[in-house]
């Protein structure tokens, strides 16, 4: 008697996801620079072998647009200071390395709401995703035409792109604290930018890289590899502190490694 096959349902890429929710571990001192000024840094995210898969598969916050990576979504900017330089060197973009660049220059923002925020304004939307997105099959290049331009004028891509953008995943932030001697401190923390940072939406998203192991495969951590975005955050004198401690805590080894790097690893050592 032959039994008939049973289809299941495929897997779908979120389902390997680590928890949100699991031990970290967490360092605090001092900016040499200014001891008014506070780091908080999870060196549990921060000595993770997470790097960014984007074309080497990524499969994107939107099921529809796997190619899109992150950047289904305009990106809000942080103040005027940052519309200002991503507009500088949005007018060195050419037709020829920006896919969009026909749609006219004037329309390259938009106005929206963020959370209760409203008439924010961000890059705009085209053809379902950020008009600085080249899309797949582009003569000029597929990816974020800012970041590309930024290559080739041999600057930073943090120097090119919005601050959400060359941010992510990494997570800041700030907060003017009162001390039990009624002195104050600015405290900058520094964590990982997981779903919940993209507010109540970010369950939703089809899929988030910051907890999947395949986005762990870094050959150093995230500290080293995001060294010019943290220093950009806290200052050079702070992340070299920083870049001390969380060298003495890897080879110290840490006791709350991120699950997502532990699941990495164990796969390639089946």
């Amino acid at each position: 008697m032959s039994v008939a096959p049973v289809d299941l349902p495929m897997p779908r890429p979120r389902d390997t996801e680590t928890s949100l929710d699991f031990p970290r571990e967490w360092l605090e001192f001092a900016d040499p620079d200014s001891p008014e000024h506070i780091i908080r840094a999870d060196t549990t995210w921060l000595l993770s072998r997470w790097t960014c898969i984007f074309g080497r598969g990524c499969h994107g916050i939107s099921e529809e647009r796997p190619d899109d990576g992150c950047c289904s979504h305009g990106a809000f900017f942080t103040d005027e200071a940052d519309e200002k330089r991503v507009r500088a060197v949005a007018r060195r973009l050419t037709p020829e390395n920006w896919q969009y660049r026909v749609n006219g220059f004037a329309r390259w923002t938009e106005l929206d709401s963020i959370g209760e925020e409203e008439n924010r304004r961000r890059t705009a939307i085209v053809d379902g995703a950020c008009i600085f997105l080249n899309r797949p099959g582009f003569p000029g290049g597929e990816g974020c035409a800012l970041h590309a331009q930024a290559l080739r004028e041999g600057r930073h891509p943090l120097e090119a792109k919005p601050d959400v953008c060359w941010q992510l995943p990494i997570r800041r932030e700030q907060e003017w604290v009162t001390r039990p001697d009624d002195s104050k401190v600015l405290v900058d923390t520094l964590g990982e930018f997981d779903r919940r940072g993209w507010g109540e939406g970010g369950h939703d998203l089809h899929w988030w890289c910051t907890s999947a192991p395949e986005a762990h495969t870094a050959a150093e951590p995230v500290y080293r590899s995001y060294a010019p975005e943290i220093a950009a955050l806290i200052g050079v004198p702070a992340y070299r502190r920083l870049a001390e401690l969380c060298a003495a805590r890897e080879a110290g080894g840490l006791i709350a490694e991120h699950p997502a790097t532990t699941a990495s690893r164990q796969a390639s050592n089946l």
